[in-house]
């Protein structure tokens, strides 16, 4: 718990996108992966403590802003994220998030972060996670369909958490792919170039999408997903947008973080709402089974819930001192007499 004299919380330590990545680089991200992937696990084990909603989303033709509020009781958290698919050719991110962790007792915030590049890792992370209990044992080959933003980070998660030593990459646009070959060059990883999302998927144990277009897409067919293998479905992440064709899920055990939002959002949004699913809590609480039999499809149909965003901003609060790479932000008024705050103002006209 931290310090609860008041002037002590009035500073809120704020993490930068040059803080962020510098505690990125100082602890490796295979690494940090693998340890917000800890994090957020240890948070689905304690799943009903947590208030859950679906996020609160605007949307427009251009793309959507999101709010992603959750809390445990003791502390709450939200990220601000956006999802504008045409960002790219204007020069802009197609995603950019900030969040705030605060204490539940009083209500001051106790962390503000960037999380652009937190969610890219906690994304990644969750994948993993999940992998650990759906994908075949001894996997080694994953085909990565979507070659942006998230390729890398899901590519040397898997790798650090799930131990795969080979990844094939498709994307429409071969700059893409060129892109994550060179960012990959040092991983240790055997990277494929294929031209076509068959070629990709071909001998792969696990298959990750994740496309940013926003509309309805068949990036994978039926005649391309063979028994056995996982299906890592993320870029299906709001209202008309998806990845995979019908007869897919149809065959496959899905896997949902949370029903009311994946049913909105997810590849099961084409399904009838009363398709059965099974929650990936309930599987890593040993409720219920994740991969039962080798020639099971299993299918991650994941969006993103706010219990992984508290989950990684939990994390960055307790890299703080480890790290040091974070600055105290004046973002909180800190009167002597919290009933006198126009006093403050008025006082502050002596010394500005």
């Amino acid at each position: 718990m931290p310090d609860l004299n008041p002037s002590a919380l009035a500073m809120v330590p704020f993490v930068s996108v040059q803080d962020m990545m510098r505690i990125v680089n100082s602890i490796g991200p295979g690494q940090m992966m693998r340890e917000i992937c800890a994090c957020i696990e240890a948070d689905f084990t304690r799943w009903p403590l947590f208030d859950k909603t679906p996020r609160i989303g605007a949307h427009s033709e251009e793309g959507v802003i999101e709010l992603m509020p959750t809390s445990d009781g003791q502390y709450y958290g939200f990220k601000y994220v956006n999802g504008h698919p045409a960002n790219m050719a204007r020069g802009f991110q197609t995603v950019t998030a900030f969040g705030v962790l605060a204490q539940v007792s009083n209500g001051y915030p106790v962390l503000f972060s960037e999380m652009t590049v937190l969610t890219a890792l906690r994304t990644a992370a969750t994948s993993a996670m999940a992998a650990k209990y759906l994908a075949p044992k001894r996997a080694s080959t994953m085909a990565l369909i979507g070659n942006g933003a998230q390729c890398e980070f899901q590519a040397l998660a898997f790798q650090e958490i799930v131990g795969i030593t080979a990844v094939r990459l498709y994307d429409v646009d071969a700059r893409a792919t060129h892109k994550a070959v060179k960012n990959l060059e040092n991983s240790g990883l055997d990277v494929t170039i294929c031209t076509t999302a068959e070629a990709a998927v071909t001998g792969a144990d696990i298959i990750t999408t994740c496309t940013a277009d926003k509309q309805n897409a068949t990036v994978l067919t039926d005649n391309m997903v063979g028994s056995g293998v996982h299906i890592n479905a993320i870029g299906g992440d709001c209202p008309g947008k998806t990845e995979l064709h019908r007869d897919i899920l149809l065959r496959s055990d899905i896997f949902v973080e949370y029903p009311p939002q994946t049913r909105i959002e997810g590849e099961i949004q084409a399904l009838d709402p009363d398709h059965p699913v099974t929650e990936l809590w309930q599987v890593i609480t040993g409720q219920l089974p994740g991969r039962s039999s080798d020639r099971q499809i299993t299918l991650f149909d994941s969006v993103g819930f706010a219990t992984e965003d508290f989950s990684a901003l939990r994390y960055v609060r307790d890299q703080l001192e480890r790290t040091g790479h974070y600055i105290d932000l004046d973002l909180l008024a800190d009167p002597d007499d919290p009933r006198d705050l126009f006093g403050m103002v008025n006082r502050a006209k002596e010394v500005l």
